[in-house]
């Protein structure tokens, strides 16, 4: 396990998940979404996005944070892994994680990606047509119907594919990817 690729949806927590992997399996981390969101929440543009991906990807190691199927980032993506973890939680798990998340940075200003002055607000992520909870809500089905499908697909049938319905799996999962490296470390 050298390329990993963390999908899911909004507010599984890809993003934490990736890093602490990354972290363990001491690789570079990358999440999508930092390099596709400009200032003022404007996205670079497709071309840019999968140059920037093609960049970030190129290394023999990496764990990789996000989904972008219609930007064509995924393909590039998940080209390159040999593994994919798929952090496949029911909606309500999703919602509660998303709206601690989301509180969280409202009352702390907290900066989403550096350097973009990006932060969520009350009326960003309650009251407006790009909220993360309603694009959480409506993409939730189709991404458990499409995934299972394109990881069938022939070109990715090799790679290694984890699926965790529960946090509570990608926990013990990762606890096991620290004592692997532990246990390599004291050899």
């Amino acid at each position: 396990m050298r390329r990993v690729s963390v999908v899911g949806s909004t507010g599984t927590g890809k993003t934490h998940f990736s890093r602490e992997l990354a972290q363990i399996m001491d690789v570079p981390f990358v999440e999508l979404d930092a390099i596709n969101w400009g200032p003022n929440w404007t996205m670079i543009g497709p071309e840019r996005f999968q140059a920037r991906a093609s960049e970030a990807i190129a290394a023999d190691a990496w764990v990789v944070d996000g989904n972008y199927g219609g930007q064509g980032v995924r393909d590039l993506v998940w080209a390159r892994a040999d593994t994919i973890i798929w952090l496949d939680y029911s909606l309500p798990v999703i919602l509660r994680r998303l709206w601690r998340r989301t509180t969280t940075r409202i009352r702390t200003g907290a900066e989403v990606w550096p350097n973009t002055g990006n932060r969520e607000t009350l009326r960003n992520a309650f009251f407006s047509t790009d909220s993360l909870f309603w694009w959480a809500v409506t993409t939730y089905r189709t991404r458990r119907k499409n995934y299972p499908r394109l990881l069938a697909l022939p070109r990715y049938r090799d790679r290694t594919v984890h699926r965790f319905r529960r946090p509570v799996e990608a926990e013990r999962w990762l606890d096991a990817q620290r004592q692997a490296a532990l246990a390599r470390i004291q050899t």
